[in-house]
């Protein structure tokens, strides 16, 4: 059996580690995962609930359409319904936005690095990916990535807060972007990490949705609202662009869990403000942590930060891994000497610093 040719070369997505395989691998009793920019206190207790009460319906197909959960979406946002599709994970919707709209005629800008599944879904479309080195500070190159613009141009792609560098894009700076890209080009703002952002300058994107019919705003239920092994996620955008997505989503793609926990949780704003408060501490305690060891980081918005262990970043992984420490390096990003560590309870980031000074001292510095 023969495959596409445009996917052949393609990588399989590496996920973090699983926490019982490293028990198994390394004989370890405890591990703590800060890999996948996972909710370190779970989710919201009216969402567990949500999940136990919907068990009784596991024989019945769930709800095609999300009605319940797109109207509150929806009525929180201030937008119609008929402005929003969901998915399994916002990671769905950008393979629907890929599949709908790009061809092997067109091409796609990204950062890099960046998200890798906006350069994966455009591959497999058979598109052609442009990639724009972020700049020294980790941020998207705007006015590079802009200059790459051309007639072929179909999808700009801004990851803000950015993965994995954990930068941010300010309004001005989304704003300035938008006026200066041609509106037949979509700009997909993925926001995956939106609700963690305490900087006030964050982009209001919802609202941009009025002025611009030409950007999709993505969100997701699996970071700060704890959803991440229910697999579901949303876009919101101008309705025409929205049915353009919906005539390429599979039937039944979020299940009833997910649905009803997305539910039960999108109303629980006071587990949300207490996640947000508790992981802007938890970065200020890591980046004091980092300042003492000398350390520098990117300025983290999101639930992560990228720093610079000034070692090869492989090593430093292998060595927190024996000590059960689960964190994330990636020699595709380009950054040989950086870890990212997702911001853990208190106690988690405590032994996380603990293990990496250890780190530090095993592995020689590059």
């Amino acid at each position: 059996m023969q495959p596409k040719a445009n996917i052949v070369h393609l990588p399989v997505y590496q996920p973090g580690k699983p926490i019982d395989e490293v028990k198994r691998e390394l004989g370890l009793t405890e591990v703590i995962k800060l890999a996948s920019n996972e909710n370190p206190f779970g989710c919201s207790p009216k969402a567990k609930e949500a999940i136990i009460a919907a068990v009784e319906q596991s024989s019945i197909y769930p709800d095609g359409g999300a009605v319940d959960l797109t109207k509150a979406v929806a009525e929180q946002l201030g937008v119609q319904p008929n402005q929003i599709i969901f998915g399994a994970g916002s990671d769905e919707v950008i393979l629907m936005i890929a599949r709908a709209f790009l061809t092997s005629q067109d091409e796609t800008i990204t950062a890099s690095p960046t998200f890798p599944q906006y350069k994966h879904n455009a591959e497999v479309e058979g598109a052609t990916v442009i990639e724009v080195p972020v700049d020294s500070e980790g941020k998207h190159d705007l006015a590079a990535m802009l200059a790459k613009v051309n007639e072929k141009t179909k999808i700009v792609w801004l990851c803000n807060p950015n993965n994995p560098t954990g930068t941010m894009l300010t309004e001005e700076e989304v704003v300035g972007f938008l006026n200066a890209v041609p509106d037949r080009i979509m700009v997909v703002l993925d926001e995956a990490y939106a609700e963690y952002n305490v900087s006030g300058a964050y982009p209001d994107s919802i609202k941009l949705l009025d002025q611009y019919r030409n950007i999709v705003v993505l969100r997701t239920f699996s970071k700060i609202f704890g959803l991440a092994s229910l697999r579901i996620g949303y876009g919101v955008g101008h309705p025409d662009v929205i049915r353009s997505i919906n005539q390429v989503r599979e039937p039944f793609n979020t299940t009833g869990f997910a649905q009803k926990a997305a539910l039960a949780a999108v109303h629980d704003t006071s587990f949300i403000e207490s996640c947000r408060e508790a992981n802007a501490k938890g970065i200020a305690q890591l980046n004091a942590a980092f300042d003492e060891l000398g350390l520098s980081y990117f300025e983290a918005h999101g639930n992560f930060v990228m720093v610079d262990v000034q070692r090869p970043g492989t090593e430093v992984f292998q060595s927190l891994l024996r000590k059960g420490i689960i964190v994330r390096h990636d020699p595709s990003w380009g950054y040989p000497t950086r870890i990212r560590v997702t911001v853990g309870s208190v106690e988690q980031n405590d032994k996380f610093l603990d293990a990496l000074k250890l780190a530090l001292n095993e592995v020689a510095v590059s």
